[in-house]
């Protein structure tokens, strides 16, 4: 049987060429989401065999978009696409359940050969991730605890998109009132008192692209 695909890339070109490498494989793409929200509800809808998650999407981050997947499709197995290959994120996807990391760069090469591996219970990194990480993930050594939850990577991540309160509010599904207690202590946690800080360090944590 064929390999049930969802497609996760807020670039329709980027799809379309994903899509097309991926469907003459013989793999089927059964849903194709431009932001993280879109993601996770196609997931819950579709239980896809596996989900390629673009790293910097709208709305919700590819992290935490696989998270969300694995808490609703726990058989989904996840592979991140990006354009970073810095430690943190291999790190950070790996503990986030993630079983596949490929570098967008290297898709047309590796795209297929990460799913096959992963489809198998295998786990696939990008040949250009350091020896180091995989060390670091195996030994499961200890990483600086990450100072916010997912609700307030959420709302973080919105801000960082120009987002007002109520704007934040509406795409969560919370009220206005809870959405800038989210902000305060948002604020309050990281030691940031000024949205531009809040975008910097969003953008640094991959939360959103410059």
């Amino acid at each position: 049987m064929s390999l049930h695909i969802l497609l996760a890339d807020d670039h329709l070109i980027v799809r379309q060429g994903l899509k097309l490498l991926i469907e003459r494989e013989g793999f089927t793409v059964v849903g194709e989401a431009s932001d993280g929200r879109e993601a996770v509800r196609l997931a819950q809808e579709l239980c896809p065999d596996i989900a390629l998650l673009d790293l910097n999407m709208p709305l919700l981050n590819g992290i935490d978009a696989g998270g969300a997947i694995l808490q609703t499709s726990p058989k989904t197995k996840i592979v991140l696409l990006t354009m970073h290959a810095e430690d943190h994120h291999v790190l950070e996807a790996l503990r986030a359940g993630f079983k596949g990391y490929v570098l967008k760069t290297k898709a047309a090469e590796e795209l297929i050969q990460a799913i096959q591996e992963v489809s198998r219970g295998k786990l696939y990194l990008t040949p250009g991730v350091s020896e180091a990480v995989v060390q670091a993930y195996l030994a499961k050594t200890e990483v600086p605890p990450e100072p916010l939850s997912r609700r307030e990577r959420e709302v973080l991540q919105l801000v960082a998109e120009g987002k007002s309160t109520k704007e934040v509010a509406v795409v969560l599904g919370i009220s206005t009132k809870t959405a800038e207690s989210h902000r305060t202590r948002i604020m309050a946690k990281l030691n940031i008192h000024e949205t531009a800080s809040l975008v910097r360090y969003a953008i640094r944590r991959g939360l959103v692209q410059p």
